[in-house]
């Protein structure tokens, strides 16, 4: 029996704009605005649609930008009736779908993820860390490259995204020295990121710590979705280890091909990408071919998926 899973995005797949037709001919996602706006006390439809691409890169103003957009986007396939078997999200967007299984309440998860991003940009200092993303090596070729440029510094796989595209993070000169390997080593590419923070890796523990405390105060449901966590690459067992999952989530890599074998696994066979861009879809489709990929971000891409969903 076919089965549908609702994707999230992560970091990086913010623009100005996104999400504001879905808000035009959704009461639903109308309303994920207004609660965003009155959990953060600030206007997110104006930093939404009517601020920059520099606001928007602010990391404590991406995440929960990206999170309202795309918890907004899933509104109209439910208004449709259309329902997610599993739910899962690269790194962030984890907890989009936190949201939509009912484990975390909107609310809780948009002032989360504000924190989240807050704390991850000062675990470590500007100029310190950075990341590198490996095109064309096995997941074995990476490890390798990473312990041997450990001699130069923390250097750490950051995120599994799909076969031949892994990221690396940690300090300035491991991850140069890794690059180096890297190319010698026949990669396709290795290049440095225009990113503000080594995310996902040991150098980000501090952040964890922090995040913590804010999950303390935070109601962590039992979910009526599935969810499959970056941390294992597994269905999430219980709703009693999704606060030690998120913490962990911060300094670990983020296993998303596993998360997508897992759900290929699970009987997924069409995968809905929901939030800002195509990211997702394009990894989904280099780990397996066979499954449908439909996304959602704006009125003729909902239109696309639900009409495909009736075939």
């Amino acid at each position: 029996m076919s089965k549908i899973a609702f994707v999230f995005p992560g970091q990086g797949a913010q623009y100005v704009g996104m999400g504001r037709e879905i808000t035009g001919i959704s009461i639903g996602a109308s309303r994920i605005f207004d609660e965003a706006s009155e959990a953060l006390g600030i206007d997110v439809r104006k930093m939404l649609f009517e601020s920059d691409d520099e606001t928007l890169r602010i990391t404590e103003n991406t995440q929960p930008a990206i999170l309202t957009a795309s918890v907004a986007c899933a509104q109209p396939l439910i208004e449709a009736g259309i329902k997610a078997d599993f739910t899962g999200g690269l790194s962030l967007g984890e907890y989009s779908a936190h949201v939509l299984s009912g484990s975390i309440n909107f609310k809780d998860a948009v002032r989360l993820v504000r924190k989240r991003g807050k704390y991850m940009q000062e675990a470590v200092p500007l100029g310190t860390g950075t990341m590198a993303a490996i095109l064309g090596l096995t997941r074995e070729d990476v490890l390798d490259i990473c312990r041997i440029a450990s001699e130069y510094g923390i250097v750490e796989a950051a995120n599994f995204n799909c076969p031949g595209q892994i990221v690396l993070a940690g300090e300035i000169d491991a991850i140069n020295k890794a690059v180096k390997i890297a190319t010698e080593k026949g990669a396709r590419r290795a290049m440095l990121l225009n990113v503000s923070a080594p995310f996902h890796c040991s150098l980000l523990k501090p952040a964890g710590e922090k995040l913590s405390n804010e999950l303390d105060s935070v109601d962590i449901k039992t979910m009526d979705i599935p969810v499959v966590t970056n941390v294992t690459g597994k269905v999430i067992e219980s709703h009693n280890i999704i606060k030690e999952l998120l913490i962990n989530q911060v300094s670990k890599p983020v296993l998303w091909e596993d998360c997508v074998r897992t759900l290929i696994q699970n009987g997924v066979d069409t995968f809905i990408e929901i939030g800002p861009g195509k990211v997702l879809s394009g990894f989904i489709r280099k780990i397996n071919k066979e499954v449908r990929v439909l996304n959602v971000e704006d009125n003729a891409s909902l239109n696309n998926t639900i009409a495909a969903l009736k075939n």
